[in-house]
């Protein structure tokens, strides 16, 4: 089944590619919690921010480590994207109610708000949620196997 780009075959067919496009660079600066890239803090850094400034539980902070950094990598090649999209939502959705919320709805654009706001976390939840119902896409990884025995 072939993408030929007409209205009719995407409302009846899977997306061509619903990983490759948005999540791609956001999903790279999650490498900055567990790499050290990009002005992060690297794995021990960060896992001493997660347990000691916020007191999250060490098994709970290395999940939230865990499926930030490999949910991002699956989104990105469409491996498990149901499993990386719950993940990345689950990440996102704690992270607003432990740390954003009280900075109010939008990002700290300006530098004039103690901290960020959830802007984006709502913006990763809802995309997560796309993939979530509707998959990775024919371009996924995941796409790509469940056709290739057919």
């Amino acid at each position: 089944m072939a993408f030929d780009g007409s209205s009719r075959s995407v409302s009846r067919h899977r997306s061509p590619a619903l990983t490759l496009h948005d999540p791609l660079p956001p999903d790279l600066t999650k490498s900055q919690k567990v790499l050290g890239w990009f002005g992060g803090h690297g794995f021990t850094g960060t896992l001493e921010f997660f347990t000691g400034k916020l007191g999250i539980p060490v098994f709970f902070a290395l999940l939230a480590m865990a499926a930030e950094f490999l949910g991002a990598l699956g989104l990105i090649t469409g491996a498990l994207s149901r499993i990386a999209a719950f993940g990345v939502a689950c990440v996102m959705l704690v992270a607003v109610f432990t740390v954003h919320a009280h900075n109010g709805f939008f990002m700290n654009w300006t530098g004039q708000q103690p901290g960020e706001g959830f802007e984006y976390h709502i913006l990763a939840v809802a995309l997560a949620s796309i993939v979530l119902v509707k998959g990775g896409g024919a371009w996924s990884l995941d796409g790509w196997l469940s056709t290739r025995d057919r």
